[in-house]
């Protein structure tokens, strides 16, 4: 695979009539191969091995945040990075995640080629599969280079998105609460 993806990334250079051999690109192939596979590694995880048995009994209800968690992923359009912070909040009901498995799996889904609306759902299904809770909530603000880099070229455009389960999109309090807490500074 390794080997594939130096030689497509030589022809991509080659086709913008550039030299592969001069001094300054002779390793770029293999450099992007390897900076494209760690970009892509979430295709690799799977979330009960990112999970590790890290789910714990608790009696607590109250809302879990964890927030301004960073997130680079590439978008599936142009294959350019999209940057920025997910929040991600639940409403436990016997069991909480550890800590570092909220953002092992905002990093999983990431790590793949995304739009950013896929990506935020994808985080709030996970952590309802995780540990069932009353309500998952998971929101995304993101600059995607894309559309700062070429096209429409404005740089100081963010991207909102939610996904919203249970308890969050029923009532409106409980999403209320989430959105003050995670605009605090």
């Amino acid at each position: 695979m390794q080997n594939e993806l130096e030689h497509l990334f030589s022809n991509i250079i080659q086709a913008l009539g550039e030299d592969v051999n001069r001094e300054g690109l002779v390793d770029t192939p293999k450099r992007a191969a390897a900076a494209f596979r760690f970009l892509n590694s979430g295709y690799n995880q799977r979330l009960e091995r990112v999970l590790n048995n890290a789910i714990f009994e608790a009696d607590t209800e109250d809302m879990v945040i964890v927030k301004d968690i960073e997130l680079y992923s590439l978008c599936e359009h142009h294959l350019l990075p999209f940057i920025g912070k997910c929040h991600v909040a639940y409403l436990p009901k016997g069991k909480v995640i550890g800590l570092s498995k909220i953002a092992r799996i905002v990093e999983m889904y990431a790590r793949r080629l995304q739009i950013q609306e896929r990506l935020t759902k994808q985080i709030a299904d996970a952590i309802q599969t995780a540990v069932n809770p009353v309500g998952v909530a998971v929101v995304i603000e993101a600059k995607h280079l894309c559309m700062m880099m070429r096209g429409v070229e404005k740089q100081n455009s963010v991207m909102t998105t939610s996904s919203m389960l249970g308890l969050f999109r029923k009532q409106i309090s409980t999403r209320s609460e989430f959105l003050n807490l995670i605009n605090r500074k």
